[in-house]
């Protein structure tokens, strides 16, 4: 049989051993033991690098770290001590035993004028995957209130343990339940046999000690403990009754399910910077949410004076005109959910984009509703207003900030803050960022 090219044989005392794994992952382990080792090194680098790209791009990304900083300790000769003649791999034009010349001082092959300031390096540059990047961007995050879990019907299964069998197959025995089951079948069908035993052989004792002639009594009484002591020894170790085996049953995988509400303002006050702005964001949460859950869903719902549920191309692409009516799209949102997404069933957040411009008498309608009845139903909602000072619409929340621990605010101006309001919405407790 033919080897292929990458396989590698072993010759031992007792045999060969023939490695056939491909060539290809082999450096696995040693990947990931640089990324443990190093970690907070390149979660720097990543996010420096992070700073000038595009967010919507997770593609993955190419990292440069100073040799300097992962340089190990290594053993070397000392200079000066021993002899050493040593012609390096690759050499064509030295033998050994020539004497090369010094370098005149000062006459380097290298080009430009020397320098007094700055120091040399050289840097180590390798590529993180699609997962590496986005693991090291929400690495100190956290979705807040992560408490639900819905165990929801699913088309894959597991098989799990439950309880005992009496019947399956040999592979599947329960030797130290099976053994139990003997014990005690053992002693419940032999303890009454024990205590009669007892009893006659009591019995037999005072016959024998009696001075008259009980022959007759005590052959009668030794046939009796003779039956007896047969049926104990009778008593199988090991009866089919006795079997038990591990009963396995299927189970649906759990499943955390998740809906995020993603809703934006698209009136004539936003403007294409805003919308881009805010469609940014939402697509960093939704990657972040996808880092969490199983399944996730996204509901897209735009408005102006009125509000609807668009698909994602409608949601990003689509132009409007006119006023701002805002609580339309939270009024649809808990139409939604209560149509679709139960609580007790599904995690929701809700996320809102907008230029902070509403309707006036509108404002406080939003208060209420987000107060009453859209903040009792989500596990976490977070606003963002795109715009230099705070608006009407900023300082009406402000009230919701108050009475909801899970409502959250930041303000954004420009493309550059998207990802620090991002981090600040969603970092763990305990955790500072620059």
């Amino acid at each position: 049989m033919g080897n292929s090219d990458d396989s590698k044989i072993l010759s031992t005392t007792t045999g060969t051993i023939i490695d056939r794994r491909g060539s290809k992952g082999k450096s696995t382990v040693n990947r990931g033991r640089f990324l443990d080792r190093y970690k907070k090194l390149i979660a720097e680098q990543v996010k420096k690098a992070s700073s000038g790209r595009s967010i919507t791009d997770t593609s993955g990304q190419n990292i440069r770290i100073p040799t300097r900083s992962i340089r190990e300790p290594t053993f070397r000769n000392t200079p000066g001590v021993g002899e050493r003649e040593v012609v390096a791999p690759g050499n064509k034009e030295y033998m050994k035993g020539d004497r090369l010349k010094r370098p005149e001082s000062g006459k380097g092959k290298g080009q430009g004028n020397a320098s007094n300031q700055g120091e040399g390096e050289d840097d180590f540059a390798f590529s993180l995957s699609h997962d590496e990047y986005l693991n090291y961007i929400f690495d100190d995050l956290a979705l807040p209130n992560l408490v639900k879990e819905f165990l929801s019907p699913s088309n894959e299964t597991k098989f799990v343990r439950s309880g005992f069998a009496r019947e399956g197959i040999q592979a599947n025995m329960h030797v130290l339940r099976t053994m139990l089951q003997s014990n005690a079948r053992r002693i419940a069908l032999a303890a009454p046999l024990r205590i009669k035993l007892l009893e006659l052989e009591k019995e037999l004792e005072g016959l024998r000690d009696d001075v008259e002639d009980r022959r007759i009594e005590i052959k009668l009484l030794e046939e009796k403990i003779h039956t007896l002591r047969g049926r104990l020894l009778r008593i199988p170790f090991l009866d089919p009754n006795d079997l038990r085996y591990s009963n396995r049953v299927a189970q649906p995988k759990p499943a955390n399910k998740a809906v995020m509400f993603c809703l934006m303002d698209v009136s004539g006050s936003m403007d294409e910077e805003k919308k881009d702005i805010a469609k940014r964001f939402f697509t960093l949460l939704y990657l972040f949410l996808n880092q969490i859950y199983e399944e996730i869903e996204v509901v897209f719902i735009r408005h102006h004076t009125q509000a609807e549920e668009v698909n994602e191309q409608e949601f990003f692409n689509s132009r409007e005109s006119g006023g701002t009516v805002v609580s339309s799209a939270l009024e649809l949102m808990q139409k939604v959910i209560e149509e679709r997404y139960p609580p007790e069933e599904w995690n929701i957040y809700g996320a809102q984009a907008s230029d902070g411009d509403n309707w006036r008498d509108d404002s406080t309608k939003c208060v209420t509703l987000l107060d009453e009845h859209i903040m009792p139903l989500v596990q976490y909602f977070a606003y963002i207003e795109i715009a230099e000072r705070p608006q009407e619409l900023w300082d009406e929340y402000v009230y919701v900030k108050l009475l909801h621990p899970s409502f959250a605010m930041e303000r954004i101006r420009s493309h550059k803050d998207i990802f620090p309001v991002f981090r600040e919405l969603f970092k763990k407790e305990g955790v500072k960022h620059e």
